[in-house]
C-alpha cells in the first residue's frame, strides 16, 4: 500500500499546486482507505466547495488516477482543514438529540435523507446508545429510521419525520 499512498499524496499535492497552493499533504492509511489531509489555508472555502462538493471531486480525481495507474488500493478519503471530521462530530451530536427524543417518546423517528457516510455515523451512534436503526429508500431518498431499543416499547410505524 505504501506505493499507493505515496502516489496519492503526490498527485493531490500536484493538483493543489495548479490552484497556487503549495502545501504538504498529510497521508495515512486506515484499513484499505488512503486518508489524505490538507492543512487549513486561505483557500479552505474554495477547496471544500459548497457542501464539500469540490473536496469530493478532488477525492474522485485521486481515486481514478490510482485506478488508471493500476494500483491495488484505490479508496481515498480527502479532508481539507478537518472539514469532514468537524461535520461528523456535529452530526454525532445531532444524532444524540434524535436518540434522546426517540427514547423519551418511545416512537420511531424517520430522519431526512442522508449520504451513506452520514448514515454510517448515525447507525454507529445509535448502536452505542441502545437504539435500533434501519435504512430505507433508494438513492438520494435513502434515510435512517431510529427505533427504540429492545428494552423499550416499539410502535410499528415512524411517527416523527425530522426535517
Amino acid at each position: 500500500m505504501d506505493e499507493s499512498v505515496i502516489y496519492a499524496k503526490k498527485y493531490l499535492e500536484d493538483l493543489l499546486s495548479f490552484f497556487g497552493l503549495n502545501t504538504d499533504v498529510y497521508a495515512t492509511t486506515e484499513e484499505d482507505v488512503i486518508e489524505l489531509s490538507v492543512p487549513s489555508t486561505h483557500m479552505n472555502g474554495f477547496l471544500i466547495g459548497q457542501r464539500g462538493e469540490t473536496m469530493r471531486s478532488l477525492q474522485y480525481l485521486v481515486s481514478m488516477s490510482l485506478k488508471t495507474k493500476g494500483f491495488e488500493f484505490t479508496r481515498v478519503n480527502v479532508d481539507i482543514a478537518d472539514y469532514k471530521k468537524h461535520r461528523q462530530d456535529r452530526l454525532a451530536e445531532q444524532a444524540l438529540d434524535w436518540i434522546a427524543r426517540v427514547k423519551q417518546s418511545g416512537q420511531p423517528m424517520a430522519l431526512r435523507p442522508m449520504s451513506a457516510a452520514d448514515r454510517r455515523i448515525v447507525h454507529k451512534v445509535a448502536g452505542e446508545n441502545d437504539i435500533n436503526t434501519i435504512s430505507e429508500g433508494e438513492g438520494r431518498d435513502r434515510h435512517v429510521i431510529l427505533q427504540p431499543g429492545a428494552n423499550q416499547e416499539e410502535p410499528a410505524e415512524p411517527t416523527d419525520l425530522e426535517e
